[in-house]
């Protein structure tokens, strides 16, 4: 069994974030879907990219970042403050009489996992794999010459990251990256926002593609916790992230006594080592895998958010976490960022999935993080 967290790691939690609980977010299960194209890829709200508030490209900021974990992110005049109106809602079965994990693992069958789509990301969808053989190789062997940026590589995956699965309003499969984040009851995942679970929502921890039998299992979403106002334009992408309950399996067990999970961290500054896991839908990335790099993030110049550049995250990588002293040897680590945010999590145009961008982790996701972990 993994060790989980106590009410009073919950408080070392509030220190850690050096905040108070003063707002809450909205509670939901079956939040409204982003828009969708022709080609099955959603675009941002506004059916544009939003550029950074000055304009320019989003490069480094010189500007002083916070010198402490408990410091607050810098305001940008323009931050969005959190709704504190929310409900909670049964959640979407579709036409399902239960959902349970048995019922999650029935209906998510090897092939409608891989026909799931990546909603909002901002993100083209290429026809080849994520990472050609050069990049594949540099990654491999980093020493290699070449000019070639950073590039995630393929690899097996670890237990505390997976696949979200949902179904939309126009019954089509919808498929995010997820990581399960230390509570008290351990039944909480950590996502974007802009994710937003429909109706008959799963998450897949390691997920392996084609299996008959997933490795950790197949887990049944119980309800939602997000922000109302949250986006992905404007200062509402500042709060696209959303954690979600999963319900117990068939033996009683909760998802992190059998994957184990991350922790959630207050972002100590804009500059930081991660170590960032996400799954690119099969529709971007033939292969079907996890892909891992090991970056330094920066700031989106002219946001309240981080940016990193590595190649190889495409639409179906919203939601990855971006680690902090990562262990390999219990594949867990500090939860400082996700994909996500401004445009769903990064730029357009040729080489989009280069650059992905995240929310400063402040007061806003401790307080959503409190009234899932009270109410769930």
């Amino acid at each position: 069994m993994r060790q989980r967290w106590g009410s009073a790691a919950l408080v070392a939690l509030g220190v850690t974030l050096g905040l108070a609980t003063a707002a809450h977010g909205a509670v939901t299960t079956a939040p409204g879907l982003a828009k969708t194209d022709e080609a099955g890829e959603s675009k941002p709200e506004n059916g544009t990219e939003t550029k950074p508030e000055n304009g320019a490209e989003t490069q480094p900021d010189t500007a002083a970042e916070p010198n402490t974990a408990t410091e607050a992110a810098p305001d940008n005049g323009g931050q969005t403050k959190p709704d504190a109106a929310g409900e909670t809602k049964p959640v979407d079965k579709g036409d399902q009489a239960t959902w349970t994990g048995k019922d999650a693992a029935a209906y998510w069958t090897p092939k409608r996992m891989a026909a799931a789509i990546a909603p909002a990301h901002g993100r083209p969808q290429p026809r080849h794999s994520v990472v050609d053989p050069e990049a594949e190789a540099l990654a491999t062997n980093p020493g290699a010459a070449s000019k070639l940026s950073p590039v995630a590589r393929h690899f097996d995956g670890i237990a505390s990251v997976g696949v979200l699965f949902s179904v939309d309003g126009n019954s089509k499969a919808h498929h995010c990256t997820a990581s399960v984040v230390h509570s008290p009851r351990g039944n909480l995942i950590l996502t974007a926002g802009h994710c937003n679970p429909g109706s008959r929502a799963a998450f897949v921890p390691q997920y392996t593609s084609g299996a008959a039998t997933q490795p950790y299992g197949v887990w049944a979403i119980d309800a939602v916790y997000d922000y109302p106002n949250r986006g992905t334009t404007g200062s509402g992408a500042d709060l696209d992230f959303a954690f979600a309950t999963v319900l117990p399996d068939d033996q009683g067990r909760v998802i992190e006594d059998v994957t184990g999970g991350n922790t959630l961290a207050a972002t100590p500054g804009y500059r930081n080592d991660v170590t960032v896991v996400g799954y690119p839908s099969v529709r971007n990335d033939p292969q079907d895998k996890a892909v891992r790099c090991d970056t330094r993030t920066t700031r989106l110049s002219g946001t309240r958010q981080l940016r990193m550049d590595c190649g190889g995250f495409y639409g179906g990588t919203s939601g990855s976490p971006w680690l902090t002293d990562f262990d390999e040897g219990s594949g867990t680590g500090r939860i400082v960022g996700l994909i996500g945010g401004l445009n769903g999590g990064g730029p357009k145009g040729p080489h989009s999935d280069r650059t992905s961008y995240s929310p400063y982790f402040g007061p806003e996701i401790l307080a959503l993080y409190n009234r899932a972990t009270q109410d769930g």
